[in-house]
């Protein structure tokens, strides 16, 4: 069996078995996002061999997760910094306030000494410090005197720490021992508003020069690089390291306003740099290469994290690969840490709730009220005790989790014999605007209902059982979501209309599915069972297909079916290069890049080198854009006709000539 066949029946079988994302290729190459759930404003550091992840995770708790990897591909989650983090009545949902999108955010990941530090600002609280010895807790909290906005943290090999902070205009300090607050006067402005900085700053040194990497939102999204010989400067700023990456990603659905009614601006497919990766940093790798991690907004999924080749350039450390500098190919080979780690996933989504814990995915809208929830009154169960709230955006005891692209189908079984009257428990989509789907107590019994907020409509079917299936189909390439139910876990019924789904700022997260149960009416209710939460994913690999290697095959432009021809050719033979890489073969020749700068593509006859050899790699919609080894760019049909690889990346609009769609044309040898 050829390698790349013996790969993708292992693959096969592989997502058969874990049905869920990871961006680990098992062929020496990963494809991004590491994570197809949001993860922003990551923060990362390299320990020995051993590498550490966190990011923001603004009102949900456990809060501030630690991830661990050996080859900045796989990672596992070790643990949250915190259990509860409860600094007001808005943490818990009391007294009418809430913190959604505010909480834990931007995180400063450090490790000195033997020490891990994590430093984290929350808005009118201040910034908040956290320290282990070791990185899976437990972790001890100090509330610092100073906030620090985005801040980024800098131990300097003269004994000296740093802390820098700011939205365009930087600031500068030193700590104190204690990293409590600043050494009195060292504050300064090192980096003047206007100069080209952005926020959201990760502060190194590195052979001798300071760097801040930062990002851009206004405009076109960006990321922005200073550098200097002392931390106060003078900076030289570098306008963008990496820009307009987005991996052909079109702007979705975004909410206008925060208060209903709710106005949806709908999706566009403009190229306006508003998709592309920004906010992140660099790391290195015991072998001297560099790599860089940064989130790109992915719409109503969230903000997701990814991984970039770093090509250093005039001492400056670009995003990208020689020849496509600001530019993170999608598909790429595994960092070399020296560690070779199986394809692996960091949450388990599905909890049928007979563990003593609950899944380490799951996380608490707001502090959750602990007397009111449990796993061991029922055993098997998850058991939400009803508790008063208006609606379901101020219920109490929301337990959630990130919902997971390209598309995904939670599925919930509620026991609703015990819900009082005014009670309300079930399945949701926690976002701005949300959507449920539960049941209610009502005075003539159990009445199954479906919430839009969006159209504030409630749609209600007469419930003859206690005992029923909750569900929710979500797809976060076309913004839709519909629900069903059942009585028998088979036959599933819908129920109410199309729900759009959007990428919004007042809880600053994509979509998360929750489960919840709360009283309408005032008082503390009944309680809701449920029996098992389960997540179905239908397409675990995102949209991308086997490499139809040994096959012939033939390419038409996606959007016009125009079909690709190469001199006489018309269909090539796909031939396996390793690292899913291929060359394409007609009769005895191959399609080749000039290796002379020229990137018009050609027939040559001779065994492929690199100048025939192209990484396959697949947008988000699942379009064939096939990355040159000599240009470093895609291949696109150019309007004169013919071929050439000069492509930076594919269009949102998927319309450049870049974005191929292939079929089978002929039998396998």
């Amino acid at each position: 069996m050829k390698p790349l066949v013996a790969l993708a029946a292992c693959l096969l079988a592989l997502c058969a078995h874990a049905a869920t994302w990871m961006p680990d290729n098992g062929n020496g190459t990963y494809t991004n996002p590491l994570f197809y759930d949001e993860f922003s404003d990551p923060d990362l550091i390299r320990v020995g061999e051993d590498y550490y992840l966190t990011g923001t995770t603004m009102h949900a708790q456990p809060g501030l997760p630690v991830l661990h990897s050996r080859d900045l591909v796989n990672w596992r989650l070790l643990t949250y910094v915190f259990d509860r983090l409860d600094l007001g009545p808005e943490f818990r949902l009391e007294e009418g306030r809430e913190i959604y999108g505010q909480g834990i955010w931007a995180p400063s990941f450090r490790h000195h000494r033997g020490t891990f530090y994590i430093f984290s600002n929350i808005n009118r609280q201040g910034t908040q410090l956290f320290r282990a010895t070791n990185p899976a807790g437990p972790w001890t909290h100090t509330r610092m005197k100073r906030t620090f906005h985005d801040l980024s943290v800098l131990f300097d090999d003269d004994g000296k720490v740093y802390v820098i902070w700011g939205y365009q205009g930087i600031h500068l300090a030193q700590l104190n021992e204690e990293l409590t607050d600043v050494v009195p006067g060292t504050e300064r402005v090192i980096i003047e508003k206007g100069s080209g900085i952005g926020e959201g700053c990760h502060f190194y040194k590195l052979n001798g020069k300071y760097y801040i990497l930062s990002a851009w939102f206004e405009g076109r999204m960006r990321m922005p690089c200073a550098r200097a010989d002392r931390p106060e400067g003078p900076y030289e700023v570098n306008p963008a390291i990496s820009m307009d990456e987005d991996f052909g990603l079109a702007e979705g659905n975004r909410l206008r306003g925060q208060k209903p009614p709710f106005q949806i601006v709908p999706g566009n497919t403009d190229d306006r740099g508003r998709m592309s990766l920004h906010q992140g940093g660099i790391v290195d790798t015991p072998a001297g290469e560099w790599w860089g991690f940064s989130m790109m907004d992915y719409n109503s999924v969230g903000r997701l994290t990814c991984l970039s080749p770093i090509t250093w350039q005039d001492g400056w450390p670009y995003f990208g690969l020689p020849g496509n500098l600001k530019r993170t190919p999608r598909t790429w080979v595994k960092p070399n840490t020296g560690h070779v780690s199986p394809p692996t996933a960091p949450y388990q989504r599905d909890d049928d709730f007979s563990a003593p814990a609950l899944a380490n995915v799951w996380q608490w809208n707001h502090l959750p009220v602990n007397a009111r929830w449990s796993l061991t009154e029922r055993p098997g169960f998850l058991r939400l005790h009803a508790l008063p709230a208006a609606d379901f955006w101020w219920a109490r005891n929301t337990l959630t989790q990130r919902a997971i692209g390209p598309s995904s189908t939670p599925t919930t079984i509620l026991d609703a014999s015990a819900l009082a009257p005014g009670d309300v428990a079930g399945l949701a989509l926690l976002n701005l605007p949300y959507a449920w789907l539960g049941v209610r107590r009502e005075a003539s019994g159990l009445v199954l209902a479906q919430y839009d907020q969006l159209a504030d409509k409630t749609t209600t079917v007469p419930l003859a059982t206690s005992r029923v299936w909750l569900r929710a189909h979500c797809d976060f390439l076309t913004e839709k979501a519909a629900f069903s139910y059942s009585t028998d876990g088979h036959a599933f019924t819908p129920i109410g209309g199309e729900f759009t789904m959007v990428f919004q700022l007042k809880t600053f997260q994509g979509v998360r599915y929750a489960l919840f149960a709360y009283n309408r009416l005032g008082p503390d209710g009944g309680h809701a069972d449920f029996d098992a939460f389960t997540v179905d994913q239908p397409h675990p690999r995102g949209l991308m297909r086997p490499i139809p290697v040994d096959r012939t095959i033939s390419f038409v432009i996606y959007g016009g079916g125009l079909p690709v021809r190469v001199g006489d050719a018309t269909t090539f033979k796909v031939i396996d290069r390793g690292l899913g890489r291929v060359a394409f073969q007609a009769g005895e020749r191959f399609l080749s890049v000039a290796q002379s700068g020229d990137p018009q593509i050609s027939l040559r006859a001779g065994p492929p080198g690199d100048a025939e050899t192209f990484q396959w790699t697949e947008n988000v919609y699942g379009d064939l854009n096939l990355l040159s080894l000599v240009t470093h760019r895609h291949v696109r049909l150019h309007p004169d006709g013919g071929l050439v690889a000069d492509s930076p990346g594919p269009k949102p609009d998927r319309r450049d000539g870049s974005c191929l769609v292939w079929s089978l044309a002929g039998p396998a040898n």
